[in-house]
């Protein structure tokens, strides 16, 4: 995926909502053999499978914020989008619905699925969750503000799943996935995660959907949690899954958000600090987490796929998490293989990126690690010290020297200048 040796070169706060999860039955037939699905049913009830998500403290509509967000500072826009701005990428945002009132999404959004109301098409969105992830990936410009997505042309494909009473569950989240993938969609953003432990069963069918999804050659970009607080490395899920490309938070310094949660299913890590996008009706907020991570790096692959629609996701993500910014060779649990550079994710692409993930980045200057060699170990002053320290005694000798001969000139010259008033001093006195 791109050139990672020269890319290795140069290398307001949010709570969390837990939403409740409860029994549902398998969404749909043949995904999973029956017996999976009537244990589901009941596994779903008993361990009360929940989601989070990240709260909005946003009021909406608001007013529209005027800047540009330092997640936007810096890129530079022209050059991300010098070949494409995701125009005929679909990306389903599967969450809490997107509200297609705000002018910079009115145009983005096409009809999807609401599995909380029937008949619904997910253009509503009355938590303001799901309207903000959507304007992360494909916000269109405004004369109002220095906000826009990273993919202003894409298509989004609003999926209402979830709401702020906890309406949802694993099942309608399987239903979603699978949803999406029948819609067409090149990228599925999913800004939730497990917040409890899922047995063999559960797993099982929620695997089997994003599995399904995957088939279909969508690509997952999932959130990857908000209870790193603690340190402590656990799984979530979908983010967990094989081939989900999982993100966690970054801040202002392309360190992990404290609150980002570490494991090593983390992919990459994207801003998720101040992040400003688009609310109902009209406005932006500012609002944090890795909830609006996850857009961000779900903009950045609907470009990719714009650009090369011959690359499967596996490589999509290669080519993402290689040319990621990282201050080592290697990915670690806090920030996956670093922090993901839009710009280099997509003209860094000379090279056709693998389907079995990145590789680490070479040791050593212009990644010559083999040209290394250990020091020979030298005890006492070696030559070159030596050398050096005769030439400073022979340049402090030669300052010194300097100093007394202009030393000595002046107190020359001072005495004379005494002697020849003195003489003065006796002729007038005479």
């Amino acid at each position: 995926m791109g050139s990672g040796a020269s890319h290795a070169a140069r290398r307001t706060a949010a709570g969390t909502a837990t939403l409740a999860v409860l029994a549902c039955a398998l969404p749909f037939a043949g995904a999973v053999p029956a017996s999976a699905a009537d244990g589901v049913r009941t596994a779903l009830t008993d361990d009360d499978v929940r989601f989070q998500i990240d709260d909005t403290s946003c009021s909406f509509p608001s007013d529209p914020i005027k800047g540009t967000p330092w997640s936007l500072q810096r890129v530079v826009l022209d050059q991300l989008w010098q070949d494409t701005k995701g125009k005929g990428v679909k990306v389903a945002v599967i969450d809490t619905g997107v509200d297609a009132v705000n002018s910079q999404l009115g145009s983005a959004v096409v009809g999807g699925k609401d599995f909380l109301s029937k008949g619904g098409n997910g253009k509503t969105d009355e938590v303001g969750h799901g309207t903000k992830v959507a304007g992360i990936i494909a916000a269109r410009k405004s004369a109002e503000s220095g906000f826009i997505g990273l993919a202003p042309e894409a298509t989004i494909i609003p999926i209402r799943q979830n709401d702020d009473q906890g309406s949802g569950n694993v099942g309608t989240m399987m239903q979603a996935i699978k949803y999406a993938a029948d819609a067409g969609a090149d990228v599925i953003n999913i800004s939730q995660d497990t917040a409890s432990t899922m047995n063999a069963t559960v797993h099982t069918a929620f695997r089997a959907a994003v599995e399904y999804a995957q088939s279909k050659d969508a690509l997952i970009v999932a959130a990857a949690g908000n209870d790193g607080a603690d340190g402590k490395v656990k799984e979530t899920y979908p983010a967990a899954y094989p081939g989900v490309l999982a993100v966690a938070a970054s801040d202002r310094n392309n360190a992990r958000a404290p609150f980002s949660q570490s494991g090593s299913f983390v992919g990459v890590a994207a801003p998720g600090i101040d992040m400003v996008s688009t609310v109902p009706a009209g406005g932006h907020c500012v609002d944090q987490g890795t909830s609006f991570a996850a857009p961000y790096v779900s903009g950045v692959a609907a470009l990719i796929r714009a650009k090369h629609p011959d690359w499967s996701y596996r490589q999509v993500i290669t080519q993402i998490e290689q040319t990621a910014d990282r201050t080592k060779a290697d990915r670690d649990d806090f920030v996956g293989w670093g922090v993901v550079d839009p710009a280099a994710a997509l003209n860094e692409d000379t090279a056709e990126p693998s389907e079995d993930g990145p590789t680490p980045d070479p040791v050593g200057p212009a990644g010559a690690a083999a040209d290394v060699q250990a020091a020979t170990l030298v005890l006492g002053e070696s030559e070159q010290e030596r050398t050096e320290r005769y030439a400073l005694y022979v340049l402090a000798a030669g300052f010194a020297a300097v100093l007394l001969l202009f030393g000595g000139g002046r107190v020359l010259s001072d005495w004379r200048r005494k002697q020849g008033a003195g003489n003065n001093v006796e002729s007038t006195g005479s």
